[in-house]
């Protein structure tokens, strides 16, 4: 695979070539933007085009509402891709991290050197076929919250988006705390990608810059339900107000 296509009317007329395989794109932009809704997209088109994925959605506590999601938004069964995909759990008690089930990792994503280790755990737990690997993590923002790994977690996010071509990523972060660190980001990334939410709730995307592929800079509204927004927004919001305070005492 050199280039993915997502398949999605919207999606593909503003990537028409779709995105470069291998590459990293960050989907960037104030909390409550929807950024997970536009990444679970590319997600999708991944699965979909034999690849296989590693799920790192901070802000939903388990699979079970990725599964809804991925139904509801782009008509695709994760229960069908079983072996293709794992899904990452943070927890800040484990001590690095353990496999939980067939398709599960717990892990405590604060420390940086988890994360190599976690890669290749959950490929070693995927089918031996398949056209690589893609990471999408949601909400990464919320491990800069930490004191004690603030800094090294961001160069640990910027080394996967800036030099590591073993695995295609795909994350989102929100720019409402922290903006100079994820300004960091965003440089470091080969695709950059901003959502913005205008009233009454609907969910707009725009395309900054995208390696090796033709893009369209239109800035188009993407086709989610309000009722869609609002449920995944609020289970979000209750993520966050639960985490935020925990991963400020480490």
């Amino acid at each position: 695979m050199t280039n993915l296509k997502i398949n999605v009317k919207m999606f593909d007329e503003l990537l028409p070539e779709g995105i470069s395989i291998p590459s990293s794109t960050l989907i960037s932009g104030p909390g409550g933007t929807g950024k997970p809704l536009v990444e679970f997209a590319f997600a999708a088109a991944w699965l979909k085009a034999g690849g296989s994925l590693i799920g790192i959605p901070l802000q939903y506590p388990g699979g079970e509402l990725l599964i809804t999601a991925m139904k509801k938004l782009y008509n695709l069964d994760l229960t069908d891709y079983h072996g293709k995909i794992v899904y990452v759990q943070f927890d800040i008690n484990t001590g690095s991290y353990e496999k939980t089930s067939s398709n599960t990792l717990k892990a405590n994503l604060l420390k940086p050197e988890v994360w190599d280790g976690i890669f290749k755990t959950a490929e070693s737990m995927f089918d031996k076929t398949g056209s690589g690997t893609m990471v999408f993590g949601s909400a990464l923002n919320l491990l800069l919250f930490s004191k004690t790994y603030k800094d090294s977690m961001l160069n640990k996010l910027k080394d996967a988006l800036q030099h590591d071509k073993s695995r295609t990523y795909v994350f989102a972060v929100s720019t409402s705390a922290f903006a100079d660190e994820i300004k960091v980001l965003e440089d470091a990334s080969d695709n950059l990608m901003f959502t913005r939410m205008g009233k009454p709730m609907k969910l707009f995307l725009r395309i900054d810059r995208m390696k090796e592929v033709a893009f369209s800079a239109e800035e188009k509204e993407v086709p989610i339900s309000v009722e869609t927004l609002r449920e995944l927004n609020e289970i979000a919001e209750i993520t966050r107000k639960t985490r935020i305070p925990e991963i400020k005492k480490i």
